[in-house]
Protein backbone atom coordinates (compact mmCIF):
# COMPACT_ATOMS: atom_id res chain seq x y z
CA UNK A 1 0.00 0.00 0.00
CA UNK A 2 2.78 2.14 -0.73
CA UNK A 3 0.85 4.37 -3.11
CA UNK A 4 -2.60 5.42 -3.35
CA UNK A 5 -4.53 3.13 -3.74
CA UNK A 6 -8.91 2.46 -3.91
CA UNK A 7 -10.28 1.84 -0.56
CA UNK A 8 -14.50 1.78 0.80
CA UNK A 9 -15.40 3.50 4.06
CA UNK A 10 -18.95 2.20 4.96
CA UNK A 11 -21.69 4.10 6.74
CA UNK A 12 -24.93 4.64 8.00
CA UNK A 13 -27.67 5.13 5.13
CA UNK A 14 -28.06 8.75 5.18
CA UNK A 15 -24.98 9.60 5.90
CA UNK A 16 -22.71 9.16 3.09
CA UNK A 17 -21.87 13.18 2.33
CA UNK A 18 -20.71 13.65 6.30
CA UNK A 19 -18.73 11.06 5.69
CA UNK A 20 -17.31 11.90 2.32
CA UNK A 21 -16.47 15.55 4.17
CA UNK A 22 -14.56 13.61 7.01
CA UNK A 23 -12.47 11.47 5.01
CA UNK A 24 -11.58 14.77 2.50
CA UNK A 25 -10.25 16.69 5.95
CA UNK A 26 -7.67 13.69 6.35
CA UNK A 27 -6.45 13.64 3.99
CA UNK A 28 -8.43 11.10 1.34
CA UNK A 29 -9.00 11.91 -2.38
CA UNK A 30 -11.30 11.32 -5.12
CA UNK A 31 -13.76 10.81 -3.13
CA UNK A 32 -17.40 9.02 -4.54
CA UNK A 33 -20.62 8.35 -2.50
CA UNK A 34 -21.90 5.07 -2.65
CA UNK A 35 -24.98 3.36 -1.01
CA UNK A 36 -23.95 2.87 2.77
CA UNK A 37 -20.36 4.52 2.22
CA UNK A 38 -17.81 6.35 -0.03
CA UNK A 39 -15.19 4.89 -2.04
CA UNK A 40 -11.78 7.22 -1.78
CA UNK A 41 -7.68 6.75 -2.51
CA UNK A 42 -5.10 6.98 -0.10
CA UNK A 43 -1.57 6.00 0.37
CA UNK A 44 -0.64 4.15 3.54
CA UNK A 45 0.07 6.94 6.03
CA UNK A 46 -3.59 8.61 4.66
CA UNK A 47 -5.71 4.80 5.22
CA UNK A 48 -3.99 4.48 8.86
CA UNK A 49 -5.06 8.29 9.70
CA UNK A 50 -8.65 7.68 8.21
CA UNK A 51 -8.85 4.53 10.60
CA UNK A 52 -7.25 6.38 13.82
CA UNK A 53 -9.72 9.06 13.45
CA UNK A 54 -12.45 8.40 11.41
CA UNK A 55 -15.84 9.18 13.66
CA UNK A 56 -18.58 8.39 10.82
CA UNK A 57 -17.04 5.37 9.45
CA UNK A 58 -18.33 2.31 10.84
CA UNK A 59 -15.66 0.28 8.57
CA UNK A 60 -12.43 1.08 6.51
CA UNK A 61 -12.14 -1.60 4.16
CA UNK A 62 -9.17 -2.36 1.20
CA UNK A 63 -10.78 -4.26 -1.83
CA UNK A 64 -9.01 -7.25 -2.96
CA UNK A 65 -11.28 -8.13 -5.66
CA UNK A 66 -14.82 -8.01 -7.50
CA UNK A 67 -16.05 -10.97 -9.26
CA UNK A 68 -19.05 -12.60 -10.51
CA UNK A 69 -20.79 -15.12 -8.59
CA UNK A 70 -24.47 -16.58 -8.87
CA UNK A 71 -23.94 -19.96 -7.28
CA UNK A 72 -21.76 -21.12 -4.91
CA UNK A 73 -19.68 -22.46 -6.82
CA UNK A 74 -19.22 -19.79 -8.41
CA UNK A 75 -18.95 -18.20 -4.87
CA UNK A 76 -16.27 -20.72 -3.86
CA UNK A 77 -14.11 -20.06 -7.29
CA UNK A 78 -13.99 -16.74 -7.05
CA UNK A 79 -13.22 -16.54 -3.81
CA UNK A 80 -10.25 -19.49 -4.58
CA UNK A 81 -9.26 -17.26 -6.99
CA UNK A 82 -7.83 -14.01 -4.88
CA UNK A 83 -3.92 -14.32 -4.54
CA UNK A 84 -4.53 -15.02 -0.63
CA UNK A 85 -0.92 -15.93 0.13
CA UNK A 86 0.00 -12.41 -0.69
CA UNK A 87 -1.89 -11.45 2.59
CA UNK A 88 -1.73 -14.32 5.21
CA UNK A 89 0.83 -16.73 6.19
CA UNK A 90 0.08 -20.34 7.15
CA UNK A 91 0.49 -18.76 10.90
CA UNK A 92 -2.05 -16.10 10.25
CA UNK A 93 -5.39 -16.37 11.96
CA UNK A 94 -8.39 -15.16 10.17
CA UNK A 95 -12.19 -14.73 10.11
CA UNK A 96 -14.88 -13.96 7.48
CA UNK A 97 -17.33 -11.83 8.00
CA UNK A 98 -20.35 -11.71 5.38
CA UNK A 99 -23.59 -10.29 3.86
CA UNK A 100 -25.50 -10.65 1.22
CA UNK A 101 -27.64 -7.57 -0.48
CA UNK A 102 -31.59 -6.94 0.27
CA UNK A 103 -33.41 -9.95 -1.93
CA UNK A 104 -30.36 -12.16 -2.05
CA UNK A 105 -31.01 -15.70 -1.55
CA UNK A 106 -29.20 -17.74 0.80
CA UNK A 107 -27.81 -16.70 4.21
CA UNK A 108 -24.61 -14.63 5.69
CA UNK A 109 -23.16 -17.44 7.48
CA UNK A 110 -23.14 -20.32 4.29
CA UNK A 111 -21.29 -17.43 2.31
CA UNK A 112 -19.04 -16.98 5.30
CA UNK A 113 -18.41 -20.93 5.40
CA UNK A 114 -17.75 -20.74 0.68
CA UNK A 115 -15.46 -18.25 1.40
CA UNK A 116 -13.13 -19.72 4.22
CA UNK A 117 -13.31 -22.84 2.44
CA UNK A 118 -11.83 -21.51 -0.88
CA UNK A 119 -9.02 -19.31 1.00
CA UNK A 120 -7.70 -22.32 2.97
CA UNK A 121 -7.85 -24.70 0.01
CA UNK A 122 -5.91 -22.34 -1.85
CA UNK A 123 -3.00 -21.05 1.05
CA UNK A 124 -2.94 -25.42 1.70
CA UNK A 125 -2.40 -25.86 -1.92
CA UNK A 126 0.15 -22.89 -2.41
CA UNK A 127 2.02 -22.82 1.09
CA UNK A 128 1.50 -26.33 1.99
CA UNK A 129 -0.21 -25.72 5.11
CA UNK A 130 -3.52 -23.32 6.01
CA UNK A 131 -4.17 -20.53 8.62
CA UNK A 132 -6.23 -20.81 11.71
CA UNK A 133 -9.97 -19.18 12.26
CA UNK A 134 -10.07 -17.18 15.22
CA UNK A 135 -13.44 -14.97 14.92
CA UNK A 136 -13.02 -12.87 18.11
CA UNK A 137 -9.53 -11.46 17.38
CA UNK A 138 -8.02 -12.55 14.00
CA UNK A 139 -4.83 -11.15 12.64
CA UNK A 140 -7.09 -10.44 8.95
CA UNK A 141 -10.81 -10.16 9.03
CA UNK A 142 -12.46 -10.48 5.29
CA UNK A 143 -15.52 -8.71 4.32
CA UNK A 144 -17.31 -10.44 2.00
CA UNK A 145 -20.73 -9.20 -0.01
CA UNK A 146 -22.87 -10.60 -2.22
CA UNK A 147 -25.06 -8.71 -4.22
CA UNK A 148 -26.71 -8.35 -7.62
CA UNK A 149 -24.36 -11.84 -8.94
CA UNK A 150 -21.16 -10.22 -7.71
CA UNK A 151 -19.17 -11.10 -4.81
CA UNK A 152 -16.60 -8.34 -3.61
CA UNK A 153 -14.13 -9.18 -0.80
CA UNK A 154 -11.81 -6.57 1.24
CA UNK A 155 -9.97 -6.93 3.87
CA UNK A 156 -10.77 -4.51 7.44
CA UNK A 157 -8.05 -2.24 8.26
CA UNK A 158 -9.23 -1.94 11.86
CA UNK A 159 -10.29 -5.78 12.20
CA UNK A 160 -13.47 -4.62 14.39
CA UNK A 161 -16.47 -2.62 13.63
CA UNK A 162 -15.47 1.12 14.45
CA UNK A 163 -18.55 2.17 16.08
CA UNK A 164 -17.23 -0.28 18.86
CA UNK A 165 -15.43 2.34 20.75
CA UNK A 166 -15.08 0.31 23.91
CA UNK A 167 -16.65 2.74 26.28
CA UNK A 168 -20.45 0.89 26.07
CA UNK A 169 -19.85 -0.81 29.36
CA UNK A 170 -23.76 -0.35 30.57
CA UNK A 171 -25.94 -0.10 27.59
CA UNK A 172 -29.75 0.91 27.71
CA UNK A 173 -32.13 -0.07 25.26
CA UNK A 174 -31.84 1.12 21.27
CA UNK A 175 -28.85 3.44 22.22
CA UNK A 176 -27.96 4.70 19.09
CA UNK A 177 -24.51 3.25 17.18
CA UNK A 178 -21.23 5.70 18.09
CA UNK A 179 -20.64 6.41 14.69
CA UNK A 180 -24.28 7.59 13.90
CA UNK A 181 -24.39 9.85 16.78
CA UNK A 182 -20.83 11.18 15.79
CA UNK A 183 -22.47 11.76 12.38
CA UNK A 184 -25.53 13.70 13.57
CA UNK A 185 -23.24 15.94 16.13
CA UNK A 186 -21.34 16.56 12.17
CA UNK A 187 -24.96 17.08 10.56
CA UNK A 188 -25.76 19.69 13.62
CA UNK A 189 -23.06 21.82 13.08
CA UNK A 190 -21.06 20.82 16.69
CA UNK A 191 -17.56 21.50 16.55
CA UNK A 192 -16.67 21.29 20.33
CA UNK A 193 -16.43 25.27 20.74
CA UNK A 194 -20.35 25.75 22.30
CA UNK A 195 -21.93 24.48 25.34
CA UNK A 196 -24.24 21.67 24.26
CA UNK A 197 -27.12 19.93 26.51
CA UNK A 198 -29.31 16.44 25.54
CA UNK A 199 -31.95 16.14 27.96
CA UNK A 200 -32.84 12.89 27.07
CA UNK A 201 -29.35 11.35 27.01
CA UNK A 202 -29.62 7.28 27.60
CA UNK A 203 -27.02 5.79 27.89
CA UNK A 204 -24.72 8.78 27.08
CA UNK A 205 -23.66 8.17 23.38
CA UNK A 206 -24.17 11.52 22.04
CA UNK A 207 -22.80 13.30 24.86
CA UNK A 208 -19.73 10.84 24.80
CA UNK A 209 -18.97 11.85 21.29
CA UNK A 210 -19.27 15.54 21.91
CA UNK A 211 -16.52 15.30 25.01
CA UNK A 212 -14.15 13.53 22.39
CA UNK A 213 -14.98 16.11 19.83
CA UNK A 214 -14.72 18.62 21.98
CA UNK A 215 -11.27 17.31 23.42
CA UNK A 216 -9.90 16.43 19.95
CA UNK A 217 -9.67 12.58 20.83
CA UNK A 218 -9.17 10.07 18.49
CA UNK A 219 -11.62 7.53 18.25
CA UNK A 220 -9.15 4.57 17.57
CA UNK A 221 -6.38 5.90 19.78
CA UNK A 222 -6.68 3.30 22.56
CA UNK A 223 -7.37 0.55 20.32
CA UNK A 224 -5.02 -1.99 18.42
CA UNK A 225 -5.58 -2.46 14.01
CA UNK A 226 -6.00 -5.70 12.62
CA UNK A 227 -3.26 -4.36 9.80
CA UNK A 228 -0.74 -4.11 12.56
CA UNK A 229 -0.75 -8.06 12.33
CA UNK A 230 -0.73 -8.28 8.41
CA UNK A 231 2.12 -10.02 7.68
CA UNK A 232 3.69 -8.52 5.09
CA UNK A 233 2.61 -4.63 5.91
CA UNK A 234 2.24 -5.05 9.85
CA UNK A 235 5.56 -3.59 10.94
CA UNK A 236 5.17 -0.77 8.84
CA UNK A 237 1.81 -0.18 9.90
CA UNK A 238 2.72 -0.11 13.28
CA UNK A 239 5.19 2.35 13.02
CA UNK A 240 2.71 4.91 11.46
CA UNK A 241 0.13 4.20 13.82
CA UNK A 242 2.86 4.65 16.69
CA UNK A 243 3.67 7.91 15.45
CA UNK A 244 0.07 9.14 14.30
CA UNK A 245 -1.14 8.09 18.03
CA UNK A 246 1.58 9.91 19.92
CA UNK A 247 0.77 12.90 18.02
CA UNK A 248 -3.27 12.71 18.26
CA UNK A 249 -2.31 12.01 21.99
CA UNK A 250 -0.10 15.75 21.96
CA UNK A 251 -2.96 17.46 20.89
CA UNK A 252 -6.04 17.00 22.89
CA UNK A 253 -7.19 19.12 24.80
CA UNK A 254 -9.59 20.38 27.91
CA UNK A 255 -13.06 20.84 26.75
CA UNK A 256 -14.15 24.20 26.41
CA UNK A 257 -17.14 24.71 27.05
CA UNK A 258 -19.83 22.69 29.06
CA UNK A 259 -21.70 19.50 27.88
CA UNK A 260 -24.32 18.08 30.06
CA UNK A 261 -27.12 15.36 29.85
CA UNK A 262 -30.45 14.58 31.96
CA UNK A 263 -32.51 11.99 31.77
CA UNK A 264 -35.60 10.88 33.63
CA UNK A 265 -34.96 7.56 34.38
CA UNK A 266 -32.31 7.08 37.36
CA UNK A 267 -31.33 3.78 35.02
CA UNK A 268 -30.48 5.64 32.23
CA UNK A 269 -28.29 8.22 34.47
CA UNK A 270 -26.40 5.52 36.16
CA UNK A 271 -25.75 3.70 32.69
CA UNK A 272 -24.53 7.17 30.85
CA UNK A 273 -22.24 7.79 33.94
CA UNK A 274 -20.48 4.25 33.59
CA UNK A 275 -20.08 4.78 29.77
CA UNK A 276 -18.83 8.21 30.53
CA UNK A 277 -16.87 7.14 33.20
CA UNK A 278 -15.21 4.23 30.78
CA UNK A 279 -14.52 6.84 27.83
CA UNK A 280 -12.72 9.28 30.48
CA UNK A 281 -14.90 11.61 30.79
CA UNK A 282 -15.68 12.48 33.89
CA UNK A 283 -14.26 15.67 34.23
CA UNK A 284 -15.75 16.51 30.89
CA UNK A 285 -19.77 15.59 30.69
CA UNK A 286 -22.12 16.22 33.55
CA UNK A 287 -25.16 14.22 33.96
CA UNK A 288 -28.35 14.67 35.92
CA UNK A 289 -31.54 13.34 36.56
CA UNK A 290 -34.49 15.21 34.71
CA UNK A 291 -37.15 15.44 32.70
CA UNK A 292 -36.55 16.97 29.40
CA UNK A 293 -40.80 18.40 29.45
CA UNK A 294 -39.98 20.70 32.22
CA UNK A 295 -37.47 23.23 32.79
CA UNK A 296 -33.77 21.95 33.65
CA UNK A 297 -30.84 23.83 34.83
CA UNK A 298 -28.25 24.66 31.67
CA UNK A 299 -25.36 26.18 31.30
CA UNK A 300 -24.77 29.92 31.42
CA UNK A 301 -24.04 30.98 27.57
CA UNK A 302 -26.30 28.86 25.05
CA UNK A 303 -25.30 26.76 22.83
CA UNK A 304 -26.64 23.83 21.06
CA UNK A 305 -29.42 20.87 22.02
CA UNK A 306 -29.21 17.22 20.19
CA UNK A 307 -30.84 14.61 21.31
CA UNK A 308 -33.07 11.87 20.30
CA UNK A 309 -36.18 11.19 21.61
CA UNK A 310 -37.88 7.73 22.30
CA UNK A 311 -39.57 6.69 19.15
CA UNK A 312 -42.58 5.05 21.03
CA UNK A 313 -45.49 3.24 19.00
CA UNK A 314 -44.34 4.86 15.68
CA UNK A 315 -45.47 2.05 13.22
CA UNK A 316 -48.77 1.42 15.15
CA UNK A 317 -52.23 3.06 14.21
CA UNK A 318 -52.42 6.86 14.75
CA UNK A 319 -54.58 5.79 17.88
CA UNK A 320 -51.35 4.17 19.34
CA UNK A 321 -49.23 7.35 18.55
CA UNK A 322 -51.56 10.05 21.11
CA UNK A 323 -49.26 9.21 24.40
CA UNK A 324 -46.33 9.86 22.16
CA UNK A 325 -47.45 12.99 20.34
CA UNK A 326 -48.77 14.38 23.78
CA UNK A 327 -44.93 14.24 24.81
CA UNK A 328 -43.52 15.54 21.80
CA UNK A 329 -45.76 18.11 22.39
CA UNK A 330 -44.58 19.02 25.92
CA UNK A 331 -41.13 18.88 24.65
CA UNK A 332 -41.82 21.49 22.25
CA UNK A 333 -42.86 23.65 25.03
CA UNK A 334 -40.19 23.31 27.00
CA UNK A 335 -37.18 23.24 24.61
CA UNK A 336 -38.51 25.70 22.52
CA UNK A 337 -39.09 28.48 25.86
CA UNK A 338 -35.32 28.17 25.66
CA UNK A 339 -33.95 31.28 24.47
CA UNK A 340 -30.48 31.37 22.48
CA UNK A 341 -30.27 27.29 21.85
CA UNK A 342 -30.10 25.41 18.66
CA UNK A 343 -32.05 22.28 18.27
CA UNK A 344 -31.07 19.19 16.62
CA UNK A 345 -33.32 16.60 16.92
CA UNK A 346 -32.90 13.18 15.60
CA UNK A 347 -36.14 11.49 15.14
CA UNK A 348 -37.38 8.10 14.06
CA UNK A 349 -41.27 8.93 14.71
CA UNK A 350 -43.16 10.27 11.70
CA UNK A 351 -45.27 11.75 14.03
CA UNK A 352 -42.52 14.09 15.98
CA UNK A 353 -42.65 17.50 13.64
CA UNK A 354 -46.08 18.13 13.58
CA UNK A 355 -46.60 17.44 17.58
CA UNK A 356 -43.22 19.58 18.44
CA UNK A 357 -44.91 22.29 16.75
CA UNK A 358 -41.67 24.84 15.59
CA UNK A 359 -41.33 25.57 12.28
CA UNK A 360 -37.57 23.68 11.59
CA UNK A 361 -34.58 25.10 9.49
CA UNK A 362 -33.64 22.33 7.73
CA UNK A 363 -34.13 18.70 7.29
CA UNK A 364 -32.40 15.76 6.47
CA UNK A 365 -33.17 12.06 6.10
CA UNK A 366 -30.68 9.43 8.12
CA UNK A 367 -31.13 5.59 9.15
CA UNK A 368 -31.05 3.90 12.30
CA UNK A 369 -30.12 0.82 11.30
CA UNK A 370 -33.38 -0.09 9.58
CA UNK A 371 -35.55 2.98 10.73
CA UNK A 372 -35.86 5.78 8.23
CA UNK A 373 -35.70 8.88 10.63
CA UNK A 374 -35.22 12.78 10.24
CA UNK A 375 -32.64 14.79 11.46
CA UNK A 376 -34.29 18.37 12.32
CA UNK A 377 -32.30 21.15 13.33
CA UNK A 378 -34.58 24.38 14.67
CA UNK A 379 -33.07 27.84 14.61
CA UNK A 380 -32.66 29.46 18.47
CA UNK A 381 -35.10 31.68 19.79
CA UNK A 382 -34.46 35.44 20.06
Amino acid sequence: MARRLPLFATCARGTEDLLADELAALGATRLRRDRGGVRFQANLDEALRVTLWTRIAMRVLYPLADLEARTADDVYAAARSVPWEEHLTTSSTFAVDATLRQGESGHSGYLALKVKDALVDRLREKLGARPDVDTRSPDVRIVAHLGRGRLALSLDLAGEALHRRGYRVAPTPAPLKETLAAAILRAGGYTGEEPLVDPMCGSGTLLIEAGWIAQRRAPGLSFPFAVERWPHLGQKAKEILDDLRADAKRNERRAPEPIWGFDKSQEAVDAARRNVSAAKLQATVRIETGDATKPLPMPERPGVIVTNPPYGDRLRSAGGQKGMKTFYYQLGEALGALHGWRLVIFSGNPAFESAFHHRPLRKRKMWNGPIECELIEYPPRP
